[in-house]
């Protein structure tokens, strides 16, 4: 039986994962689609998955009230989206809207969030790496929000 194994070991966010936790984490895993001009998710939806991008485009936007939704980053291949699976309550913060057809491999949070209870070690390695993703999207976002606000200093 053929997994999604080969393929997540060779993603960015799981390169070089101890094999052991990409099983893991495989028993997890399914290959999903999103047509362009849909939607993967909204916010203040629960966030049950987290996904890693294959092939595709996604902005993630959020409302604003003046201006309506904004853009703040747009995500492509390699790249994962989500990280709100692992932070209660669990809901989606942004929406992510599908710019051109994705192909993406989702992670269901509930069977992760599992087995990261079940191996401190698993979940500790899966943290420190969205910890870096976390970082690079906050300062992405406070550079796009420097540019629509600029300095009045």
């Amino acid at each position: 039986m053929e997994t999604l194994k080969p393929i997540l070991s060779q993603h960015p966010f799981f390169k070089d994962l101890q094999p052991e936790y990409l099983e893991l984490v495989t028993g997890c895993a399914s290959n999903v689609r999103f047509d362009a001009d849909s939607y993967m998710f909204h916010e203040g939806e629960e966030a049950g998955h987290f996904y890693l991008l294959r092939t595709g485009n996604v902005a993630l936007e959020i409302a604003t009230p003046d201006r309506g939704p904004m853009v703040i980053q747009t995500l492509g291949e390699g790249e994962l989206i989500g990280w709100s699976w692992l932070v209660p309550p669990y809901t989606w913060h942004f929406d992510a809207r599908v710019t051109e057809l994705v192909r993406a491999i989702a992670l269901d949070a509930t069977c992760l969030r599992k087995k990261c209870e079940a191996d401190h070690h698993l979940g500790y390695e899966l943290l420190k790496r969205l910890t870096v993703m976390m970082e690079q999207r906050l300062a992405a976002t406070r550079l796009q929000l420097l540019d629509v606000y600029g300095t009045n200093a």
